[in-house]
């Protein structure tokens, strides 16, 4: 058997569906390989970028492993943005490079490049496997890093004759599955004790609370604490519960922000967040102020990093919640009963603006819709007005950051719950460097309708300088492109909206219930308004003031 062979049975056992990339020379012996493996479909995207957000958001919506391949030389380093995002987010993903044969190093071969010290900073471990006899174990120890402790990326480079090279079978290791991190019981007990004997607090929980949302509410109604979201964590707990104040960081709510900058609320609970700057509202120092200070988290490094806090609770954290939750049960503290949030009636919508124009959108698709949002000033919007009526359906990437990743985040999380529909929020400069990829989910039959937010120009960067610098340059905007005869060209379904009657001409929801692939939605909207970015306007604008 070929040495990639051993690699390729080792990931069937461990219920690898997908392998996204794009086949290249020096990978061609795995793809041929997957002829042969019917339970492996390669995903082939359009650009390698895209398939690493591919892979992100279906690690993170199936909670396991992501797999990533492509070429040496370019394919590795397409990878790399896609690789810093999963770091950032703690998502593991393999990403498997080819390389030139071991013997050609160093003379100029086709697409070269000693890719492995490229990797390093934005992986948990780097590797090029010079031995055909060691490549197995390699990509078997990188699983087991990817997967352990705080999860997260890992890159092995496959030389293409240590791939092709023939040998014995080989024993496939057990496929390695998390182990929990465990908090230690004294310290939640003493927090217990503390937070038992604070006449108020808050909960300001991020991310990391994806899969212990309801033990968070719990944990605010035995406490009868309001809850904070950063703008990450938006989608993971409903906007109907009364004590959620809602989002603070960019973009965020007033009531939110009054709380943390107003409140003398005695204890904060910091939940599954790093505290990075558009969570903290640019490191706002009234968050920890004057406060007894709890922080969350799987991994230790976001301890003390920018905020002392009075005590880190290491470990997973559904079990520090649980174990709290028991800690303060034993207390005598009782459940409360809480009714629903009475919704905020709706204004008027007849100015065509982004807020209404995602307002109308929401209203009209079903209410377990997952919205993967893309980068710009709609995503402000989308933080700012639109509703979590239910759990985790929003995807939003403000962390990192990346234009375009809320494009291959609609295909993988539409990989991962086939059942559960996917909206895209994006905006046409995202467009401009992903949007292709649309082409992949027509190629794979995935209905998902991305919406592209038309503005002719890059939204988040002009109204930027234009709080920053009172000008923007001319050259931020563009000539105007009719997004939905690019897609008549690919034989995509789609509908340009041009006002707000347009929505009624068009119903959304009939084009999303009548897919059979993708549909674009086109808004051709320039709106002039300044975005809802809560203290990062008053953060712009105070610049050389």
């Amino acid at each position: 058997m070929k040495a990639v062979r051993a690699v390729i049975d080792y990931l069937k056992l461990g219920g690898v569906q997908y392998i996204f990339g794009i086949p290249a020379g020096s990978v061609n012996a795995f793809f041929d390989e997957l002829y042969d493996v019917n339970e492996m479909t390669p995903i082939v995207t359009k650009h390698e970028g895209a398939a690493s957000y591919m892979a992100a958001s279906y690690a993170k919506y199936t909670n396991g492993l992501s797999v990533c391949i492509g070429s040496s030389g370019p394919g590795g380093t397409n990878f790399i943005t896609g690789a810093a995002n999963a770091m950032r987010e703690h998502l593991p993903i393999l990403f498997l490079t080819g390389g030139v044969p071991v013997g050609t190093r160093g003379l100029n071969a086709s697409q070269e490049l000693d890719v492995e010290p490229v990797y390093r900073p934005v992986t948990k471990y780097s590797v090029t496997v010079s031995n055909a006899h060691e490549l197995l174990e390699e990509v078997a120890k990188a699983t087991e890093i990817a997967l352990s402790g705080v999860p997260g990326p890992v890159h092995v480079a496959m030389p293409i004759d240590v791939q092709l090279t023939e040998m014995e079978p080989v024993p496939i290791p057990p496929f390695p599955i998390r182990r929990p991190v465990e908090p230690d019981k004294d310290t939640i007990r003493k927090v217990a004790v503390e937070i038992a004997n604070k006449e108020s607090g808050c909960l300001f929980v991020g991310q990391g609370i994806r899969g212990s949302a309801q033990q968070v509410i719990e944990l605010a109604e035995l406490l009868d604490w309001p809850i904070v979201k950063t703008p990450q964590a938006k989608g993971l707990i409903k906007d109907d519960h009364p004590l959620l104040l809602g989002v603070f960081g960019f973009a965020g709510n007033e009531n939110a922000s009054a709380f943390i900058n107003d409140n003398k609320a005695d204890a904060i609970l910091l939940i599954g967040t790093s505290l990075g700057e558009t969570a903290t509202s640019n490191y706002n120092q009234n968050i920890v102020k004057d406060r007894y200070a709890v922080q969350f988290d799987f991994d230790e490094t976001v301890f003390h990093r920018k905020y002392e806090v009075d005590e880190p609770i290491l470990g997973d954290i559904s079990i520090s919640l649980s174990w709290l939750i028991e800690e303060l049960k034993l207390l005598g503290f009782t459940r409360k009963s809480y009714g629903k949030k009475q919704g905020i009636a709706n204004a008027s919508r007849n100015e065509y603006n982004t807020q209404n124009v995602l307002l109308e959108l929401q209203d009209a698709l079903p209410s377990s819709t997952r919205y993967t949002v893309d980068i710009g000033e709609f995503m402000s919007y989308v933080i700012h007005y639109m509703d979590v009526v239910e759990s985790d359906t929003f995807d939003i990437n403000v962390h990192f950051g990346a234009m375009g990743s809320g494009i291959g985040s609609a295909i993988g999380a539409k990989l991962a719950e086939p059942n559960r529909p996917v909206v895209s929020i994006t905006g046409d400069g995202c467009f401009f460097m992903h949007g292709m990829e649309v082409l992949t989910a027509k190629e794979y039959g995935l209905p998902i309708l991305f919406v592209v937010m038309n503005n002719s120009r890059l939204g988040m960067v002009y109204h930027g300088h234009s709080l920053q610098y009172n000008r923007t340059h001319s050259r931020f905007e563009q000539q105007p492109i009719n997004l939905s005869a690019m897609a008549e060209a690919m034989d995509i379904p789609s509908v340009r909206i041009e006002k707000m009657e347009d929505f009624h001409e068009y119903p959304v929801i009939n084009l999303l219930n009548n897919l059979h692939g993708p549909a674009i939605l086109e808004i051709d909207l320039v709106d002039n308004n300044v975005p809802p970015m809560g203290d990062r306007v008053k953060f712009l604008s105070s610049f050389g003031k």
